[in-house]
């Protein structure tokens, strides 16, 4: 059986966009995906520090202008809207936004992803900052969602070491950051423009063929 797992975080746009777009593409393929939803600060801050020097003082500031282009290249292809930065600015903390998702996740996987999109939606449309509980009872509006009982729920400690667990198994495993995708375990893939290879993988495993080593 071909699966896979996707670690993400609302508060990254190129999350958004490999969530997105991942969506659509397992449907069309028949594999189902299991989501991870990961604290990508917690992190960057152990294995990928050089994110905030690189974001203070680009090393290439031609580059982080294409880098700006390339976003909005894979917003518009993608069909959806990335304001970048937010109007609320960025960074911002989305841990209370993730836990709601693993709260939700215990209901659903389909109640989840509805709230993990609509937060993204909120964050990179809208500019609305995900660390505030206003803003996430106003997510939890858009999708239908009584926020009430689960911003009691995310506040417990099972919740918050499950969003730790996530972060520590994502690193363990050689992530550094989102969204990371794993095809059947160990096959791993970061960023959001590799779902191209992750398809022409599976039809690489549809058809027979070994992984290579």
């Amino acid at each position: 059986m071909i699966r896979l797992e996707c670690f993400f975080d609302c508060s990254s746009p190129w999350s958004y966009l490999g969530v997105h777009n991942l969506q659509p593409m397992a449907k069309r393929l028949n594999v189902p995906v299991t989501w991870r939803p990961v604290l990508v600060g917690g992190v960057f801050n152990k294995v990928n520090s050089v994110v905030y020097a690189n974001r203070a003082n680009p090393p290439v500031p031609v580059k982080r202008d294409w880098s700006r282009k390339d976003m909005q290249d894979w917003a518009r292809f993608s069909g959806i809207v990335i304001n970048n930065p937010p109007a609320c600015g960025h960074p911002v903390n989305s841990a209370m936004c993730m836990r709601i998702c693993l709260v939700l996740q215990d209901s659903s996987d389909t109640r989840m992803m509805a709230f993990a999109m609509a937060a993204y939606r909120a964050l990179w449309k809208d500019g609305r900052n995900l660390g505030h509980e206003e803003v996430m009872r106003y997510v939890c509006a858009e999708v239908g969602e009584d926020p009430e009982p689960l911003l009691a729920a995310a506040r417990t400690e099972p919740v918050k070491q499950k969003l730790w667990d996530n972060g520590e198994e994502l690193m363990t495993r050689g992530g550094f950051g989102v969204p990371t995708i794993f095809l059947n375990g160990d096959d791993m893939y970061w960023g959001s423009d590799r779902l191209p290879l992750i398809e022409h993988a599976i039809g690489r495993i549809q058809a027979g063929e070994r992984a290579p080593a």
